[in-house]
């Protein structure tokens, strides 16, 4: 296989166009309407047309770009003849049953992801409402916080679009063969519970997904419907499974520009986590809430009240981290709400 182009970071295509990467290897990238503003969109060669990675939110806008993407000369008037969904974050699957329909096709993906989004995508009454609400309750966000969750009501439905009713299932360590390549799959937990990546040893390639990003981390939050999970721990854990890849692999992440520095990647990554947990730690001599102690990691996003279940959930999953670790306790505190206190 022909070496990558050494600056990929400087050739990323405009919204409705695509780059090559390698021969059979293209990429696209759609605008977001939320941070972080773009998605990569991955096209490999496939059945006498292409296998495209992901799909954007669903909307106007991504529909029309998207016919541009399929209209340029590099995808030789061809087909998509596969999807592969990484995971249920609607910036990945939001166009999902567009295209299906459009094609004939049913998405892979692993099951939990799937799952996942079926159980969103269906699942927005009062009942779910009521769960978040308990949930910010606990972490101590403010009365104008918990009126700001009510009145926006349920977000998943309005960036994805109604999903196919079937789906290929993707399995950790099975082996997919796209365009006469062997690609292995390795799921990751973390930013979402089993997401597919893709890695091809005869390309030197890793389609990372949000896994392995290469300029931010991606975020690791508690959920409402999971409250005892440990994400940060599955996140850190799944990582470590991918430095049995070489450190040169060529990485393709779903935001940012490709990299070819694995290893010093994962070691970044568990580096600023392992930061953020002695910075917690610290803060929480004094006993906080998970909303006060947000405050502590993310104090310039402090006053922007969209960004508050991002922030309070991240900081939950580092202080659930640090409950597993032996390094805090949590007490009562304000009303329904608990405080976390670090172990002396």
């Amino acid at each position: 296989m022909p070496d990558a182009p050494r600056d990929l970071a400087h050739d990323a295509p405009a919204p409705g166009e695509v780059r090559l990467v390698q021969p059979g290897l293209l990429r696209a990238r759609m605008p977001l309407p939320f941070p972080p503003s773009h998605v990569n969109i991955w096209l490999l060669e496939h059945a006498g047309g292409w296998l495209a990675i992901d799909t954007s939110v669903s909307g106007r806008a991504s529909r029309e770009l998207w016919e541009q993407v399929l209209a340029q000369p590099l995808l030789g008037g061809r087909p998509l003849t596969a999807l592969l969904v990484t995971h249920f974050h609607p910036d990945h699957i939001g166009l999902t049953g567009w295209l299906c329909a459009r094609f004939g096709l049913l998405p892979m993906m692993t099951r939990i992801e799937w799952l996942m989004a079926r159980a969103l995508w269906y699942d927005s009454g009062p009942d779910m409402m009521a769960q978040q609400i308990a949930h910010y309750t606990r972490a101590g966000c403010p009365a104008d916080y918990l009126s700001f969750v009510e009145g926006r009501g349920a977000l998943y439905q309005r960036a994805v679009g109604e999903l196919p009713r079937a789906f290929h299932a993707l399995k950790d360590g099975r082996e997919v063969r796209i365009g006469g390549s062997a690609w292995q799959v390795i799921t990751g937990a973390g930013h979402a519970p089993d997401m597919a990546t893709l890695f091809c040893a005869e390309r030197g390639v890793l389609i990372s997904a949000d896994q392995i990003l290469p300029r931010i981390s991606p975020y690791i939050g508690l959920h409402p419907g999971e409250p005892e999970a440990d994400p940060l721990g599955d996140f850190l854990a799944s990582n470590e499974r991918f430095r049995a890849l070489p450190e040169d692999t060529l990485v393709l992440p779903s935001h940012g520009e490709p990299f070819s520095t694995l290893h010093r990647r994962l070691d970044q990554l568990a580096s600023h986590h392992a930061e953020r947990l002695d910075t917690l730690a610290e803060a929480c001599r004094e006993p906080l809430t998970a909303f006060e102690a947000a405050q502590v990691l993310f104090p310039r996003a402090s006053g922007e009240i969209a960004q508050t279940g991002f922030t309070v959930g991240e900081t939950l999953a580092h202080l659930r981290r640090l409950e597993r670790q032996g390094r805090l306790e949590v007490e009562p505190g304000p009303g329904e709400a608990v405080r976390f206190r670090t172990r002396s």
